[in-house]
C-alpha cells in the first residue's frame, strides 16, 4: 500500500516511513486510549444506572463529566496518535500526549465530587 492511499494522507505523506515497531506501539496507545474511552462511559452509565446512595446532584454532575471524558478522549487520542507518527517520520522529538491532562483533571474532578457526594448524603 502506497502513502497516497493510505488515510489519513496529511500523516502518512510526511517523512520517511518509521521503524515498523514504533508506528505499532503508537496505533497500540490510541487503542489503549479507545479502551480508556470505552471505561469511562461505561462507569458514567454505571453511576447513574445504579444508583448509588450519593447527593444527587454531585453523583449526576460526576456521571456527567465521566461521559463527556469518554466523548472527548478518541479525538484527543488521535490528534496524539497523527502527532506522534509524524514526529517518527519526521525523526523528530515526540510530542507530548494531548489526552493526559484532561484526563487528570476530570477524573480528579469526579473524584472529588463523588467523596463529596458520600459526605453530604
Amino acid at each position: 500500500m502506497t502513502t497516497k492511499t493510505r488515510f489519513p494522507r496529511r500523516v502518512f505523506q510526511a517523512g520517511d516511513e518509521p521503524d515498523p515497531r514504533f508506528a505499532l506501539a503508537n496505533e497500540r496507545t490510541f487503542l489503549a486510549w479507545i479502551r480508556t474511552s470505552l471505561a469511562l462511559i461505561a462507569a458514567g452509565v454505571a453511576l447513574e444506572a445504579l444508583a448509588l446512595p450519593l447527593q444527587l446532584g454531585l453523583r449526576l454532575a460526576a456521571s456527567i463529566i465521566l461521559l463527556a471524558l469518554g466523548l472527548v478522549v478518541p479525538p484527543l487520542a488521535w490528534a496524539t496518535w497523527g502527532s506522534v507518527e509524524r514526529a517518527l517520520r519526521h525523526a523528530t522529538p515526540l510530542p507530548s500526549s494531548k489526552v493526559a491532562l484532561p484526563l487528570a483533571i476530570g477524573i480528579s474532578t469526579v473524584g472529588i465530587l463523588l467523596i463529596a457526594g458520600v459526605l453530604l448524603r
